[in-house]
């Protein structure tokens, strides 16, 4: 029997009570008394994972060597190691006996049988709901410590800030660091004189030669923003902010809408003020705010008037960087490089030399071919077929699944058989374990293929599925693309579009689906050439032009 062990740690505290170690040492000591096979490569394990996350290594794994069918059982000590949520335990579960793979623990054995299963449901919504309680009790823990005044909101201290190293979230414990707070007050001071831009606070500040907040030699305007927004230098640092919210959209062009949170923020009346040692008064921190607010309003990339189509979703072919839009003069439009743009690139000699790609032409081109997309919903289906792996039709992995449940019946025969000669006293035990091993692996064999196949052939009906739902889709959408408005046309492209990488010479549309039947086994693939040979390029935008948006703070 070959076998794979999985063993998982969450936190340190955890960690500290039940180690990675001491899991493997019972869960080998098992294999060894059961006689099974262990490989090497076959022990997983993730440290500091938690468990109401499937996105783990170990696991990962263990799943991908599970779907070759390298092992026949995977054995945990209990159910909160392989996952703490329920849902995520009964989906691993389900997965791995697809494969024909059993799955046995330590301290919760159980069987096929239905009350066992229920049980282990049950337990999995115990260990979610207890995981939920804890979080809760620590949320509303900290909330009671802010509002009494006992616990600072930072993950560290802002720059200027110091707190009391053996106890760092102790608000008593927070001074000012003198010759740190005396920069900061230069910055919101210097700020408000008419000719002052945070590129140019940025600049000075590195020509100081002074480290940033993270010790890095040179400041951006990220960071000099971030000190002048931060309500803290006034004196008051708030909790209770933002809050957690799964994300919805990708955070830039070069990464996928995904699972995960990320964080929205709250109204004002639920912030938690903290009283912090202050650096200027809260006259000079509003000024400060209008001027930022002011200047940002103005700012070219916060032109409004022009609707970008292909928003948040190109890139750069030259240094892979997400492209932006921007307005120049009030009548060109273009997608820029932000490592053309950027200035800190520029002052270390990084600018890429990728040049402006015209708004409209691009946007244009990209949804033209959008459209012819939209109306070879055939071609789409075609291309997922052979992205997933061949032609083999439902029906005749059916016909295969059953010849292997026929080809299993003679072994099965066989196997009794040899049991009656051998109880017979016709062959011996050695001859007897010997012919019995080989038919149980001829058996085992089969089963794997036959496995295999049903899973092939769960696969292939929801390909159909999927293929059937996209042609579905595109014969209701296709009479409507002619008459298409604007947030019709973005929703489109949203929807099936990943990514648009442009270069001086070529443009290449990756789809969500396949588009080419006879490309690259990857899931998305589109090339359209000489763009710029279709659309002339308008006057490229001076180095003067370049100078003045930066001074505006538009980059």
């Amino acid at each position: 029997m070959r076998v794979a062990i999985y063993a998982r740690v969450s936190t340190q505290r955890q960690a500290q009570t039940q180690t990675i170690e001491q899991q493997l040492e019972r869960l080998l000591a098992h294999v060894e008394e059961q006689g099974w096979i262990l490989e090497p490569e076959h022990i997983y394990r993730d440290d500091g994972y938690s468990g109401g996350s499937l996105n783990r290594p170990g696991l990962d794994s263990l799943r991908d060597r599970a779907a070759l069918a390298e092992f026949d059982v995977v054995l945990i000590t209990e159910p909160d190691r392989l996952a703490r949520n329920y849902v995520h335990q009964m989906l691993i579960l389900e997965e791995l006996e697809r494969r024909g793979i059993r799955v046995e623990f330590l301290d919760r054995p159980m069987s096929d049988d239905p009350h066992d299963r229920l049980l282990l449901q049950i337990r999995g919504a115990v260990a979610e709901y207890e995981r939920t309680q804890i979080s809760d009790r620590m949320r509303r823990g900290r909330l009671m410590k802010y509002r009494a005044g006992q616990l600072l909101p930072w993950t560290r201290p802002p720059y200027a800030y110091r707190v009391d190293p053996e106890h760092p979230k102790d608000p008593t414990g927070v001074h000012l660091d003198q010759a740190e707070a005396a920069i900061v007050a230069q910055m919101f001071h210097s700020y408000l004189e008419p000719q002052t831009t945070l590129y140019r606070i940025a600049k000075w500040l590195t020509d100081l030669e002074l480290p940033t907040p993270t010790g890095k030699p040179r400041w951006n305007v990220t960071t000099v923003r971030g000190i002048l927004t931060n309500p803290a230098y006034a004196g008051t640092a708030y909790a209770n902010r933002s809050r957690p919210v799964p994300a919805k959209q990708r955070k830039s062009a070069m990464l996928p809408a995904g699972p995960g949170e990320s964080r929205a923020p709250r109204p004002e009346e639920e912030w938690i003020p903290i009283p912090v040692p202050a650096v200027v008064t809260q006259e000079v921190f509003d000024r400060v705010q209008v001027k930022l607010s002011h200047n940002q309003q103005m700012a070219p990339r916060n032109n409004k008037t022009h609707q970008y189509l292909l928003r948040g979703l190109v890139s750069c072919g030259q240094c892979r960087l997400s492209s932006l839009g921007r307005t120049t003069h009030a009548k060109y439009h273009y997608y820029v490089c932000r490592g053309r743009t950027d200035a800190l690139r520029a002052a270390q000699g990084q600018r890429c030399t990728a040049r402006y790609a015209p708004a409209a032409q691009l946007d244009e081109l990209v949804w033209q071919d959008l459209c012819e997309v939209m109306t070879q919903p055939e071609v789409i289906a075609h291309a997922l077929e052979r992205a997933h792996g061949g032609h083999w039709l439902p029906q005749e992995l059916r016909a295969r699944i059953d010849s292997l449940h026929k080809a299993d019946k003679p072994l099965e025969r066989q196997q009794q058989r040899l049991l009656e000669a051998y109880l017979a006293d016709v062959v011996t035990l050695p001859e007897f374990e010997r012919k019995r091993q080989e038919l149980t692996q001829k058996r085992d064999a089969l089963k794997r293929q036959r496995i295999q196949l049903e899973a092939t052939a769960e696969e292939r009906i929801e390909l159909s599925q999927t293929a059937a739902s996209i042609e579905a889709f595109c014969t209701q959408i296709r009479p409507m693309l002619n008459q298409a408005n604007f947030a019709q046309r973005r929703q489109l492209v949203e929807l099936l579009i990943d990514r648009v990488i442009v270069t001086d010479e070529e443009v290449e549309i990756r789809y969500v689906v396949p588009t080419k039947p006879d490309g690259p086994h990857v899931p998305f693939r589109h090339l359209c050439t000489d763009y710029r040979a279709q659309y002339p390029f308008p006057q490229a935008i001076s180095l003067l032009d370049l100078a003045a948006l930066s001074d505006a703070g538009a980059l």
